[in-house]
């Protein structure tokens, strides 16, 4: 098993490039670092790894020298602050990115702080920034722990170019362009990427953003200027159709440059064929190794990409919305090497990605490569009539994985769309299969709510079609002769949902006799449809006002009203449904919440 280098004597020369992250170095394409680090390796480029770096000195960001191309700054697989804090503004309590994990082994705002502590040490070498956390704050976006506008990572980290999306073809462009000897001011042609310069006199037809001065104020009309900008961007991330975006600030634009072509089978197998180690770097081992492996090692992704476009998810802002896949041959060779591994069980634990069960384009005019604009939802709040339905290719490939000798199960566990199972008329043939074979008495399907106006402001399905597909899986099931459940994600706070929705959907838990374990609270992460509702207090789809839960009180009894059988819930939901005038729901009747509780003897 070959790693990259990670110290001065492994390297034993001058690298190409250091590659700075805010994860351990785990070798495994599930890491995106890793599978940049490889891809550049592939192409001939000396990469060393520079994980989780000392950020109180600059010492470790000298151990390998000045690379001859240049640094790229990655926070890691998830953003710093989502990592370190959770929705309440919390510190967690641990980091399955970091060893046995430790927390405090990255900074905040880690690809900010990496960058700054490399330029005081080289103030002229390239520095390329990448991956979920500066993909997703390319441009001017809302700060959940700040509570403010803050302006494009370019600028706070005065790093000189962002890669956003997956980035294999920007980086090993950004390479040959380096590597030729061009100046990185220069590079301002690569598609999927971000600059800042003062001149656009070069563009070719731009869409101009508002600036940066009005929208960064908390005021009406820069929250509305703020809601227009978002969805120009939004907008605008389709590769066939969307156009190179300016936004303005003293002294200087910041450029984003038209989303980069997707990889095609070929290029994507590829890319997970290289030399990965699949684990971590032995140097973890004595540490307790790092947690986030477990579920992965022995994971395959199949696919990349989601036009499912749920308004709280930034998918579609990172990886777009076309769905691209593995070949069959690919994924069958890893899963068969899956089986020379010494670790290896027999079970492999996931097959999917985004979304499991999209295999393929949701319609034509991605074979076509028209460059028709297209605003509409794939699915929701109705399926287009254009939407293709295919479960025959996931079907097939599932039916191969688990007929691989020494494979004793194939589960899926990424999400799974339902409402694109209930709508393929074939796709009763695709959910006998996953009952039959690739779940283990639960499979989690995520409907979120059921409020009509919640579920329009998520961007989910009408609450019927889970009724639907829940009475078809309990059939399936029944024919099966198998006892499965369905365990249904449901979140809590979304803009839009308000007490009387939250009473809504405590009423459904208690007509079905569920209680969540844990409830899910809207987390405001740059990049989503949903965040901008929070900051905003507008729907940028109809510039309409929407009502947003942004008190404590709020979320804690939207919380407590989904799990409003704890005792320590009690008195926060039986205060919530005399406020919304439901005292019929504190008695003995059956479709009661609260049962009245028995005055207790007080003895003087």
């Amino acid at each position: 098993m070959t790693f990259l280098p990670t110290t001065p004597q492994e390297a034993n020369k001058t690298v190409d490039f250091v590659l700075v992250t805010g994860d351990a170095y785990v070798d495994h394409p599930s890491f995106g670092a890793s599978i940049i680090a490889r891809v550049l390796e592939s192409h001939g480029y000396f990469v060393a790894i520079l994980a989780q770096p000392d950020w109180k000195t600059t010492a470790d960001f000298t151990q390998f020298g000045r690379p001859k191309l240049g640094f790229l700054v990655t926070g890691g697989s998830v953003d710093s602050m989502v990592n370190h804090y959770t929705v309440a503004l919390h510190k967690r309590k641990t980091d399955v990115y970091s060893p046995g994990g430790q927390l405090g082994k990255r900074p905040n705002r880690a690809t900010i702080v990496y960058c700054n502590k490399i330029r005081e040490v080289y103030k002229d070498v390239p520095i390329i920034i990448g991956g979920l956390e500066a993909s997703l704050r390319r441009l001017a976006h809302y700060d959940y722990w700040d509570n403010a506008v803050r302006r494009s990572i370019l600028l706070d980290s005065a790093a000189d170019l962002i890669v956003y999306g997956m980035g294999e073809h920007q980086i090993v462009e950004i390479a040959e362009a380096l590597e030729s000897g061009l100046v990185v001011q220069d590079i301002t042609f690569i598609a999927g990427t971000v600059f800042k310069t003062k001149d656009i006199s070069f563009l070719d037809e731009p869409l101009i953003l508002p600036s940066f001065k009005s929208i960064k104020e908390p005021t009406t009309s820069a929250k509305k200027e703020y809601a227009k900008s978002f969805m120009l961007q939004y907008h605008n991330t389709d590769y066939l159709t969307a156009k190179v975006l300016v936004e303005t600030y003293p002294n200087a634009y910041v450029v984003q440059n038209k989303p980069a072509k997707p990889l095609t089978t070929a290029e994507l197998d590829r890319v997970y064929s290289l030399p990965y180690g699949r684990d971590y770097h032995p140097s973890y081992k004595e540490s307790g190794g790092i947690p986030a492996i477990e579920e992965v090692k022995f994971s395959i992704t199949s696919n990349r990409g989601c036009f499912g476009s749920c308004n709280f998810c930034a998918l579609s802002f990172h990886q777009g919305r076309l769905v691209q896949s593995r070949s069959h041959k690919s994924i069958i060779a890893e899963a068969t090497n899956f089986t020379y591994d010494i670790g290896f069980k027999g079970y492999i634990h996931d097959v999917g990605g985004p979304t499991a069960n999209f295999r393929k384009p949701s319609c034509d005019r991605w074979f076509r490569e028209e460059a028709i604009p297209c605003k509409r939802q794939c699915l929701t709040p109705k399926p287009c009539p254009n939407l293709q339905y295919d479960h025959a290719d996931f079907t097939k490939l599932l039916k191969s994985l688990r007929e691989i000798p020494k494979v004793k199960k194939v589960f899926v566990r990424s999400g799974i769309r339902y409402d694109y199972i209930l709508h393929d008329p074939k796709g009763d043939v695709f959910l006998q299969e996953l009952c039959a074979h690739h779940i283990s008495g639960r499979l989690k399907v995520a409907p979120e709510h059921v409020s009509p106006k919640v579920l329009n402001a998520m961007g989910k399905p009408d609450f019927d079609e889970y009724k639907k597909f829940a009475q078809k899986f309990q059939m399936v099931n029944e024919k099966l002769g198998k006892t499965q459940y369905l365990v249904p994600y449901l979140m809590s706070s979304h803009p839009g949902c308000n007490l009387d929705d939250a009473i809504e959907l405590a009423e459904h838990l208690q007509s079905v006799n569920q209680q969540p374990e844990q409830v899910q609270d809207f987390y405001p992460t740059p990049g989503t449809l949903s965040t901008c509702m929070y900051y905003t207090g507008l729907d940028p789809r109809t510039m309409k006002r929407i009502f947003v839960p942004k008190t404590q009180r709020e979320k804690t009894t939207q919380r407590a009203l989904m799990q409003y059988r704890l005792s320590n819930n009690y008195e926060i939901v039986k205060a919530a449904l005399i406020r919304a005038g439901r005292k019929d729901l504190i008695g003995h009747d059956p479709k009661a919440l609260l049962r009245p509780r028995k005055m207790q003897n007080k003895r003087k």
